[in-house]
């Protein structure tokens, strides 16, 4: 199971996506019909205790574990092969160029010869896997490679952790190549997409929000700032006595004072909306970009009421919240209710279930 498995094209006949991030573990389960439609065909989440993951690593492995048996079990699955991630933060990536027509024995000495420049400790600590992406742009012959490459504790930790779950690790791949695979069909079905139009894709996680501008199926730019929704759990912590946890499940089933949505919402969606800007003048200044045609909210707090408004409103772009299920035919077992509050926070599981149908 490599860390590139995601672009080695190997199909899986039955496979799940499950993410896991510090908020919480999500689960993606999908088929298709008879049309060859894709299905969606089961979607959970079990929500995480603050601290049990910290920037990205398991910290109270017994208890995640016990969440993934819990969100394995509600799901209702009985499938058991997955497909996971690390996140990039976790992942030394890097391009490099080999000439054509090596056996895979010889690529994989040269790639370990390469590695050695990239990676700032011992091979022996590290998975590494690689792929060719394609012929050198420059070069008849030469190829261009992917390496990718994870400390063997981080990668440890996440076979352990489906395996306590009693399911079978088969992909290991990245946080931001999952989530940019989901997107494929979503950029694929804009009105424009002949054009190829410039996406800016903010994914708000709990603790960071990361920007990825794609063209197409290409990724121009990467980059994760630290804020998202957690912050505003804190200031509801703060403003009205809860512990985390009560914040956490008030905000998200909605049962919070009358005052809350002038006193905290609006600041909190007015304060985000600028960082989204601020992120994006950032791109503009380190890039040869000045504009984007679209921007999309990724991640549980992107549905948040007023914010795709508000950040329509500062960047001057146009502005949608993400469902990567859009366009699915949805099973009778999904509940149309939590698929509408919930859709955004599942793009990267969805594209780690998406793995069964990668050619």
């Amino acid at each position: 199971m490599g860390l590139l498995d995601r672009l080695l094209g190997t199909r899986h006949p039955q496979i799940l996506g499950l993410d896991i991030s510090s908020s919480g573990a999500k689960l993606v389960e999908l088929g298709q019909d008879n049309s060859g439609a894709t299905v969606l065909e089961r979607m959970a989440l079990e929500p995480f205790e603050k601290g049990w993951i910290v920037d990205g690593q398991i910290e109270k492995f017994d208890e995640v574990a016990d969440a993934v048996r819990r969100l394995v079990a509600k799901s209702g699955t009985r499938t058991r092969q997955v497909a996971m991630a690390m996140p990039q933060s976790t992942v030394i990536t890097k391009k490099i160029v080999l000439p054509a027509g090596l056996r895979e024995e010889e690529m994989e000495v040269q790639v370990e010869n390469e590695a050695h420049q990239y990676i700032p400790f011992s091979l022996d600590e590290v998975s590494l896997d690689f792929c060719v992406i394609g012929p050198n742009a420059q070069s008849a012959t030469e190829v261009d490679v992917l390496i990718a490459a994870s400390r063997k504790d981080r990668v440890q930790d996440r076979q352990g952790l489906a395996e306590a779950a009693g399911l079978v690790p088969v992909v290991l791949d990245i946080e931001s190549y999952a989530a940019r695979l989901a997107m494929t069909r979503l950029l694929a079905a804009l009105p424009d997409a002949s054009a190829l139009p410039l996406v800016a894709l903010f994914d708000i996680g709990a603790d960071t929000t990361s920007l990825k501008v794609l063209r197409g199926e290409e990724m121009l730019y990467d980059r994760d700032q630290s804020f998202g929704g957690a912050q505003l759990t804190q200031l509801i912590s703060r403003q009205y006595g809860f512990s985390h946890e009560e914040a956490e499940q008030k905000k998200l089933n909605g049962d919070l004072p009358d005052d809350y949505a002038t006193s905290l919402l609006a600041p909190f969606v007015d304060s985000l909306a600028h960082e989204i800007g601020r992120a994006l003048q950032y791109f503009f200044t380190s890039t040869p970009h000045h504009k984007v045609d679209h921007v999309m909210l990724a991640g549980g707090t992107a549905a948040m009421s007023g914010l795709p408004d508000r950040v329509m409103e500062v960047t001057g772009f146009d502005c949608k919240v993400v469902n990567p299920f859009e366009h699915m035919v949805i099973a009778p077992s999904v509940r149309a209710t939590k698929l509408r509050a919930e859709a955004p926070s599942y793009l990267t599981a969805c594209g780690l279930a998406m793995r069964r149908f990668v050619q």
